[in-house]
Parts: C-alpha cells; sequence; structure tokens
C-alpha cells in the first residue's frame, strides 16, 4: 500500500479549522445584522462613518461634501482671524506634505525656525482603560464635572445655557454639606445668569435646567461665563467649593452650539502658578488630522521642595470625558526652560471635532 501525501488525517484537520473559522465569521456577521449597530468609534483612522452619523449627526458642515471633494477643489473659506495662521491648509493632501515627513512645512508657517527641526512626540496610544478623565488626573484640585450646553440666538440677541447634569460635585469626604445647588455668572459684570434648584444628592444630579441672557454678539468676544457649585452647611449657609470659567470667544458660539463637560476647580485649595507653555493647534481637513505642537515652557517652578526636575509634557485627548489616546514629549533634564518643539499628531473625524 502506499501512503497518501499529504495524510487524509491532516486534510481532514485543515478542512475542519477552515470551517469553524467561517462558522465563527458567520456567527458574527449574523449578530451585527441582528443589532442593526456599528462598532464603537475608534481613535485612529479605521473609524466607522456610520456609527458617528448616527451618533453625533452632522456636526460639522464639511463632512458630508468631504469625500466627494473633487480632486484640487476648494471649499469656501470660512471665518479667520489674521493673527492667527495655520500651519496646514485644506489644499495641502495627504502626499504633499509626505506624512508630515520632517515637519518642516509646520515649522516654517508657524515661525518656529530658531528653535530647530519640529520633531514628533513619543506615543503612549495603549491605555489600559478608557474610564473618567477626572479620576486620575488632575485630581489634586478638582473636584466633580458638570455638563453643559450653550447656544447663541442672534436674532433674539441672548444666549442661551442649559445644566443637563452633574458629577461628584462634593468631596465624599466632606460631611459639613447636606445639599448643593449652582450658579451661573456672566463675567466680568458678575451679572447672575441663573441659580439652579437645590439638589439632595451631589454625587449623580440630573439638573436638565435652562437659563437665557441679554447679549449682544459683540459681547461674545469679552465676556466669560463661570460656572459654580455652592455646598450647603447645616446652618443653611451657602459655601463655594468649585468653579469652572469659560471664554465665549473660544467657543465660536456665532456659527455653531456648544456642549462639554467641565471639571470644577476646588476653590478651597490654593493653586499656586508653577510656569507658563507655549501650545499650538491645527487641523487638516483632507486627512482629519489635529495635531498639537508643544513648543517651549518657561518659568518652572519645582513643586514638593524639589531643587530640580525633569520635566516633560503628556497630552491627552478626550471624547466624551474619556481618554482615546495620548502622546508625550521627550524629558528635559534639569530645565526650568525647556524648548519641546514636538508635534503630536491624532486622528479625529471632522464630525466629533467639536
Amino acid at each position: 500500500a502506499e501512503a497518501s501525501s499529504p495524510p487524509r488525517w491532516e486534510i481532514g484537520l485543515y478542512a475542519a479549522g477552515a470551517l469553524a473559522l467561517l462558522g465563527i465569521a458567520a456567527i458574527n456577521l449574523w449578530k451585527l445584522w441582528r443589532s442593526g449597530s456599528y462598532p464603537a468609534p475608534s481613535p485612529f483612522p479605521n473609524y466607522d462613518y456610520r456609527y458617528l452619523e448616527q451618533k453625533y449627526g452632522a456636526a460639522c458642515p464639511d463632512v458630508r461634501s468631504k469625500r466627494g471633494l473633487a480632486p484640487g477643489s476648494q471649499r469656501a473659506p470660512g471665518r479667520s482671524s489674521s493673527s492667527r495662521k495655520s500651519s496646514l491648509r485644506a489644499e495641502d493632501t495627504l502626499e504633499s506634505i509626505q506624512e508630515l515627513g520632517s515637519l518642516e512645512l509646520m515649522g516654517r508657517d508657524l515661525g518656529l525656525a530658531h528653535y530647530g527641526p519640529l520633531r514628533k512626540s513619543i506615543s503612549a496610544d495603549s491605555l489600559n482603560s478608557i474610564s473618567s478623565i477626572g479620576n486620575n488626573f488632575g485630581q489634586d484640585f478638582t473636584v466633580g464635572q458638570v455638563e453643559v450646553s450653550m447656544e447663541y440666538d442672534a436674532r433674539a440677541a441672548a444666549l442661551h445655557v442649559t445644566l443637563l447634569q452633574g458629577k461628584d460635585l462634593l468631596e465624599k469626604e466632606d460631611a459639613r454639606f447636606e445639599s448643593c445647588f449652582m450658579r451661573i455668572s456672566l463675567l466680568p459684570a458678575e451679572q447672575i445668569v441663573g441659580i439652579s434648584r437645590i439638589q439632595r444628592s451631589a454625587y449623580s444630579v440630573a439638573f436638565d435646567e435652562r437659563f437665557s441672557v441679554p447679549l449682544d454678539p459683540a459681547a461674545l468676544e469679552e465676556n466669560s461665563l463661570r460656572f459654580s457649585v455652592f455646598g450647603i452647611d447645616e446652618d443653611e449657609r451657602s459655601v463655594s467649593t468649585g468653579t469652572a470659567e469659560l471664554k465665549l470667544s473660544d467657543l465660536d458660539l456665532a456659527t455653531r452650539p456648544f456642549n462639554a463637560w467641565l471639571y470644577l476647580q476646588d476653590t478651597s485649595k490654593a493653586v499656586d502658578t508653577v510656569g507658563e507653555i507655549l501650545l499650538s493647534l491645527s487641523y487638516l481637513p483632507t486627512a482629519e488630522r489635529l495635531t498639537v505642537v508643544v513648543v517651549k515652557a518657561k518659568n518652572l517652578v519645582w513643586s514638593n521642595g524639589k531643587v530640580t526636575a525633569d520635566p516633560f509634557v503628556k497630552v491627552y485627548l478626550l471624547q466624551d470625558g474619556r481618554k482615546i489616546s495620548k502622546k508625550k514629549t521627550a524629558v528635559k533634564r534639569g530645565d526650568t526652560n525647556p524648548v519641546f518643539n514636538e508635534a503630536m499628531i491624532f486622528s479625529v473625524p471632522a464630525i466629533v471635532l467639536q
């Protein structure tokens, strides 16, 4: 008798493995079809636009036209500032910047030649958790979060502010307060826009309260909003425990509404200035890339009585208050005025940029 080559049992093993893989793929496709949903979006380029449009809607006017844009064509220019110069333009294609290469184009447009060539930052995209950044970032000076939304009615010349919900508005270790409320003020005049209802629980609050304040369009460039949480003690005294401020000029309310979670700073703890940092932001719509350039820092002060330290900068990309990506610069040994000059590139779909 002659032995077959390869043996029949080996062919059967391969065939059984192939059938098992096909079965697993078929089951997953059936589950996806039954659920009618799509995979969760990723901070990397393999995001699913159908999911993003379903979750966020067409939040950016360029989203629907971007995919069908003819090569070499340009969009109508939006509002621009003469004092700010974008390092990358919409007509720059992925090939023209050659994956940003040595970043010479960006360094030239930002006027960073005297700092030396731009470098790519150290990637640290692997995250162990997608828990809220508030649990492990800035915990020394942060007390709770509040979700707010704002929109500007140009016809009525009024700003509408909605308190949506809050988390951990008071420290759990502080037993002085039995309840709390929030106050919204317009700065610099300290005009009270609205005061929320008193909440007995400060750890998971659903406000759902809307306030309006008359505001001229020119005032959007000059005023700020302050969100303050007050704790009420047993003697019914109100004590400010946390605040967050927003400059209206940073929100572009004249063209789109604003919605975000704000991190409340603990007013009972003094936060000393520990230095300054120079940053640059740009967005390339054709490649859907957000670039953060960490240029330099100055006048750094070492904390905890240290005589010297080795500074570096870490940048987190947040989506819905969760960390989805992070990058960091190189370490500068014992330098109180370090020059980093590093570019951090994040993949961000235009539909979720805001």
